[in-house]
């Protein structure tokens, strides 16, 4: 199970995912979506700011244990994350496992 991953460091176009690669680990990713610039995406909503904040604390608390940090959106009622491996120039197994870890916090 993806959320039961670690992140391990990758660099180089090796790690990239092919687009099928990233379609069978994004089946497993309810919610998620790979948007047109490639990234790893969704938008999560809440009640109020507050929610969303602290939503976005605790998304930062398992980007930090897992060295693999996203682009946050935050605003009113939403965050929207956006994860891509900067260093493979894409998508790797790093952002799906983010991801799977994110997911378990929104229930």
């Amino acid at each position: 199970m993806l959320a039961d991953e670690q992140c391990q460091p990758l660099s180089g176009p090796e790690h990239k995912l092919n687009d099928s690669a990233a379609q069978v680990l994004l089946a497993q990713l309810p919610g998620w979506s790979v948007d047109d610039q490639g990234r790893l995406q969704r938008r999560f909503s809440f009640d109020n700011f507050v929610t969303a904040l602290a939503f976005t604390n605790r998304l930062g608390e398992i980007a930090e244990a897992q060295g693999h940090h996203p682009d946050l959106e935050l605003g009113w009622g939403y965050v929207v994350v956006n994860l891509s491996t900067h260093d493979v120039g894409g998508l790797s197994r790093n952002d799906f496992i983010v991801a799977a870890r994110i997911n378990s916090l929104s229930g």
